[in-house]
């Protein structure tokens, strides 16, 4: 496959996201902006990259001013490498991400879980933890969806049996929700 197949490929993977789920994401994801509710975002590989990532741009990049006093509280719970692996080493690797929910989460908070497979143990036990304390779930898939899909209470799936092009997708997702929150913060803003 040369680039140009492989932008066409990507065109077409991209063109297979349902746009529904894409706008349910970026309202849930304003509710809990409006909320003062923390979001928190889970992944494995390059998922907990894109996690890192889309952590960072809820919390800084749907900003329109260093200023702004309302944001959005979001973390990627990949991210504190000492509690992670201490929880990884100590109580098992299906364990590092619900050992931090119980210790930072409140009931309306929300849960962005990304994994490509949809079945990532780790993940999984996040999930299963947050839908009985109280908390939305939103599962970003690729595949079939694996459980992640049918557990959470919204998702965005990509339905492609290709890792790397499916995190590249939700990349792709995370970016125009982004886009899309600033529109909708710095309109809210102007109306207060």
């Amino acid at each position: 496959m040369n680039f140009v197949d492989y932008t066409a490929y990507v065109q077409r993977a991209l063109g297979s996201v349902d746009t529904a789920e894409v706008e349910r994401l970026i309202e849930s994801l304003f509710e809990a902006y409006r909320a003062g509710a923390t979001v928190f975002v889970i992944g494995n590989g390059g998922s907990a990259a894109n996690a890192s990532h889309f952590a960072q741009d809820l919390a800084k990049g749907t900003c329109s001013s260093m200023d702004q006093e309302r944001r959005i509280r979001a973390l990627s719970l990949t991210d504190n490498i000492a509690f992670f692996s201490a929880l990884g080493n100590d109580e098992g690797y299906d364990q590092v991400f619900v050992q931090q929910l119980r210790t930072f989460y409140r009931p309306g908070d929300l849960l962005v879980s990304i994994s490509g497979s949809g079945n990532s143990p780790n993940v999984l036990r996040a999930v299963e933890f947050a839908n009985a304390n109280g908390m939305k779930t939103i599962g970003i898939t690729g595949f079939s969806g694996g459980k992640l899909k049918d557990m959470s209470h919204e998702q965005v799936h990509v339905p492609l049996d290709d890792m790397c092009t499916a995190e590249s997708i939700h990349s792709i997702v995370f970016h125009y929700v982004i886009l899309e929150l600033q529109k909708r913060m710095v309109g809210e803003q102007q109306a207060a």
